[in-house]
């Protein structure tokens, strides 16, 4: 893999722009709102997906500023990419009304919009070079799965849930499981499409391929 140092500075523009939002969004919480725990703020998923994008994306462009592309690094974007998607349209679909402890504009749209659609379109322009199959893929549901169970376990014992939608308070545990099976299922066919679009890598030409097939086209020409 060629070095490429625009994608390099692509991903680490991003990944500084996540942790900011991130750091920032934290700090206001602490200063500014009484009885805000740091334990509550991590505990959105949210916030814990765009920590393992912004990381993610900080390892990537490195690696991209040096040319490389380690296995383990594009099942990590893999796994970003599915984790970033669910938060993305789950707040777009279920929580763009509702107090999710991100106040200050900018940063709502960085965690919700922002870096969501940068890790897909990431995701898309630097492709595995290696085919990820679907059943490597659904590896990536573990730490949606964790998630959920951490939630519904810590909810009861600190009287607090991240999202209306995993609080039986409201509904009952019967809203509860029909929504947390619906965005797994979600979560499933985001990991089966990530997966499938690795497909794509092998029917598109690199560049390196066709400059290589190209040079003794024209020394025969020449010739």
């Amino acid at each position: 893999m060629t070095a490429n140092r625009g994608l390099a500075l692509f991903r680490l523009w991003f990944a500084l722009l996540g942790f900011m939002a991130v750091l920032f969004q934290f700090m206001h919480l602490m200063q500014n709102v009484p009885g805000a725990k740091a334990g509550n703020y991590f505990s959105y998923f949210t916030i814990e997906s765009n920590i393992i994008a912004f990381v993610t994306l900080g390892i990537a462009g490195w690696f991209a500023w040096k040319g490389e592309s380690p296995r383990w690094l594009e099942l990590l974007r893999g796994a970003a990419t599915v984790y970033m998607t669910i938060t993305g349209i789950t707040y777009s679909l279920l929580l763009s009304d509702i107090d999710v402890n991100t106040p200050i504009p900018w940063i709502n749209v960085v965690l919700h919009y922002t870096v969501p659609t940068v890790i897909v379109i990431d995701w898309l322009v630097d492709l595995p070079k290696t085919r990820i199959p679907i059943k490597v893929s659904l590896l990536w549901l573990g730490f949606p799965l964790l998630y959920l169970a951490y939630s519904l376990v810590r909810g009861p014992i600190v009287d607090w849930y991240p999202y209306p939608f995993l609080d039986p308070r409201v509904d009952g545990y019967g809203t509860v499981t029909i929504m947390s099976l619906l965005v797994a299922l979600a979560a499933f066919v985001f990991a089966v499409l990530a997966a499938l679009s690795t497909k794509l890598q092998n029917t598109v030409p690199h560049p390196a391929t066709v400059a290589d097939t190209a040079r003794p086209t024209a020394l025969i020409e020449k010739a």
